[in-house]
């Protein structure tokens, strides 16, 4: 994958851009590579370029990668404020249920549907999908559609300000569960230890509502990376996106070890 600069906005001219309409509800979907889909979640404030070079390493290890456009301004390096507002518009937004467990976000439906859609699109035995940080919790969410089969929860962070909620209902956790078994399947999840928006009582919670079909990877603070967008560095403020703006990208880093772990679990569902 040729380089290209984490410090400037990503033009994203590599992926194709669509317009996709489901439920009656549009959204801008980037597109690239060939092989079985995978559905790429951005982090807030949005697909920024870190994001979009987890989604080109997706599409360079075999697969179709589907980059849905939630929030933000596509491409653009997190600065503080622009950040910020993104932050705030998605938190009162219908969309999303940013506060309160128990619960689960609308904006779910839409990529259920963009699973099935991806599905058809591409083939192969069915879709994995990864969220992380506002949309962590969706991939486990996305479960309820058939077609899901390699969900990967990236520092899932929602509810805010709830240490131990989930952004799913006692419901809709039972039937993931009930799913998982029925069709031995794994929730891979991962998250820094110190991290102060995902902490250690959340994991536990899935743990204790999924068992050991979920598999919880949680690394040391000192594995992230600590030169990183200003959003990251003043808003964040430590340890937190696994795969994307706190990732090292060095060989024999932990964060490394965890992307390539990622890509593997999806290769074992999708292609193996």
């Amino acid at each position: 994958m040729p380089d290209r600069s984490l410090h400037e906005d990503d033009p994203l001219d590599d992926f194709e851009r669509s317009t996709v309409e489901l439920d009656g509800i549009a959204k801008t979907v980037y597109v690239a590579g060939r092989g079985p889909a995978v559905i790429v979640m951005p982090e807030m404030p949005g697909i920024s370029p870190h994001v979009a070079r987890f989604g080109r390493w997706v599409r360079d290890a075999g697969f179709t990668v589907y980059l849905p456009s939630l929030f933000g301004r596509d491409g653009a390096v997190p600065g503080v404020e622009e950040g910020v507002a993104v932050f705030r518009k998605a938190c009162v937004s219908a969309e999303f249920r940013a506060l309160g467990r128990n619960g689960n976000s609308p904006a779910v439906r839409w990529l259920r549907a963009l699973a099935r859609l991806a599905h058809d699109e591409c083939g192969g035995p069915g879709v994995g999908a990864i969220g992380m940080c506002f949309t962590g919790n969706f991939a486990l969410s996305m479960m309820l559609e058939p077609a899901m089969l390699a969900p990967v929860l990236s520092q899932p962070s929602l509810p805010l300000g709830d240490p131990d909620g989930i952004d799913s209902t006692p419901e809709e956790l039972a039937l993931v569960r009930k799913r998982l078994d029925e069709n031995d399947l794994t929730v891979m999840a991962y998250r820094f230890s110190g991290d102060k928006f995902c902490h250690a009582e959340r994991f536990a919670a899935y743990e204790q509502a999924l068992g050991d079909r979920f598999v919880a990877r949680v690394l040391p603070d000192s594995a992230a990376n600590t030169e990183t967008s200003p959003f990251f560095e003043h808003v964040i403020a430590g340890p937190h996106s696994v795969v994307t703006a706190h990732l090292i990208d060095e060989a024999g880093q932990p964060t490394v070890a965890a992307r390539d772990e990622i890509l593997a679990f999806l290769g074992e569902r999708l292609t193996g």
